[in-house]
């Protein structure tokens, strides 16, 4: 379940950083924590989210208490790109940014965290051998002075 916002004129930056705050968190987790950031993409990540949860519901048929965000992926779009008059009767460049944002769903199950947990207390079988080990050898170290 995936959903994707394109040319949102916010700096990838910018908007990586609000995608760090929900990153690995649960979908109606992730929506009350955007409602109360105070950055400009918290409302569009959130929507984006949101719309995401309902592809995950009406498509896949999944119930929106068990879907977490699997990963957000916010890369750099198109870059507008406008002039200011200065000094001298020259322009100096503004960039104006814009960003695409992925946002992929997965599904929380029990069973997949219990295989992660069988897995790591079985220890995996190596064979032992001894290896006689020889005796340390030191080197002096002499100075020459003079």
């Amino acid at each position: 379940m995936k959903a994707i916002l394109r040319h949102l004129r916010i700096t990838p930056a910018k908007a990586n950083l609000t995608a760090y705050l929900v990153r690995g968190k649960k979908v109606q987790d992730a929506i009350d924590i955007l409602k109360f950031t105070p950055k400009k993409t918290a409302r569009p990540l959130m929507k984006l989210i949101a719309s995401a949860m309902a592809n995950g519901v009406n498509n896949f048929k999944q119930d929106k208490n068990d879907l977490y965000v699997k990963e957000i992926i916010v890369t750099t779009g198109p870059t507008l790109k406008r002039s200011v008059p200065v000094s001298r009767g020259r322009a100096n460049p503004i960039l104006k940014r814009t960003c695409h944002i992925t946002v992929k769903l997965d599904v929380l199950t029990a069973g997949k965290d219990s295989a992660k947990t069988e897995k790591a207390e079985k220890p995996a079988k190596t064979e032992t051998t001894k290896v006689k080990s020889e005796p340390k050898t030191t080197v002096k170290k002499t100075s020459t002075k003079k």
